[in-house]
């Protein structure tokens, strides 16, 4: 089906391998003649998942500051929708200053101009690995305006429906929201990647960054950084670079928790047990 629809849109004769599957798609390598594509692919009722997967990468492309795959299509069949882009190639990125790079292309990618009008949020609503995340755009702009944006569009809409007492101890922890944000650090509206964890960035064979599976907004740059060192670290030379084109504000490491807090309530919905523990743990922590 899925060799079908390529050929369909793309024409030709297309073969696909399978390359493995995740809880929502699966991947394949797609070949013809003369093109090599990766394919993301899933049932129709999950159309809006893959079409969110290319707004995203759409937007970080146009950005200009970072390399994501191209898009070539995103494309509905009969019951099934497929997702393709250009097939890369990746490499080691142990030495050629990768995590330098990295750096410097995020730090511009954080401070380039985004859309919203100063305020947080995003075109549309997409997904964080599995899960929905919502994206209205905040009333306004600046420290008041990402508080609600955080408090609303990610602390309480992720805790939402998870056992207590943990909904209660992540009310209690946007209550204490406007306190971290006593080192006078006004949020500046940030065009991020927004699942940006070591298995969604790699280097491409000629040495360059890439990043993948987005779940783009418009945020605080600082979310994205809390995410990067919530399962490991960046990679080394990333944060000497990053601080020199864009230096952290003093109370980031005083914020970084309530933005993990928003990754790990994501996975205590998807997995439960362990992460719910983890989940009231950090709750605890915020508020000491």
């Amino acid at each position: 089906m899925v060799a079908e629809l390529i050929s369909a849109r793309l024409g030709g004769t297309w073969t696909v391998r399978a390359l493995g599957a995740s809880t929502f798609c699966e991947t394949w390598r797609a070949e013809s003649r003369s093109a090599t594509l990766f394919v993301k692919s899933a049932p129709l009722a999950r159309a809006a998942v893959l079409q969110a997967e290319a707004d995203g990468l759409a937007a970080l492309a146009a950005a200009r500051c970072i390399r994501v795959p191209a898009v070539i299509g995103c494309w509905d069949g009969i019951d099934t929708v497929a997702l393709a882009m250009e097939w890369l190639d990746f490499a080691p990125h142990e030495a050629r200053d990768f995590g330098a790079r990295l750096g410097h292309q995020l730090a511009a990618l954080h401070r380039a101009p985004a859309s919203g009008g100063g305020c947080f949020g995003w075109q549309r609503d997409n997904w964080l690995g599995g899960t929905p995340q919502r994206n209205r755009w905040s009333d306004r702009g600046g420290r008041d305006g990402w508080i609600a944006f955080v408090a609303h569009e990610r602390l309480l809409a992720f805790a939402e429906g998870l056992p207590a007492p943990l909904p209660e101890a992540v009310r209690q922890v946007v209550s204490a929201l406007p306190a971290l944000f006593a080192d006078g650090h006004v949020p500046r509206p940030s065009l991020i990647h927004g699942d940006l964890w070591s298995g969604n960035w790699a280097c491409s064979s000629d040495g360059e960054p890439v990043i993948f599976d987005p779940a783009v907004s418009v945020s605080d740059a600082e979310a994205e950084l809390a995410m990067m060192e919530l399962f490991g670290s960046p990679p080394a030379g990333f944060w000497p670079a990053y601080r020199e084109a864009a230096p952290l504000a003093a109370g980031y490491t005083r914020r970084r928790p309530v933005y993990q807090l928003v990754h790990i309530l994501n996975h205590a919905r998807l997995f439960g047990g362990g992460y719910a523990r983890q989940a009231l743990a950090l709750c605890e922590a915020i508020r000491r």
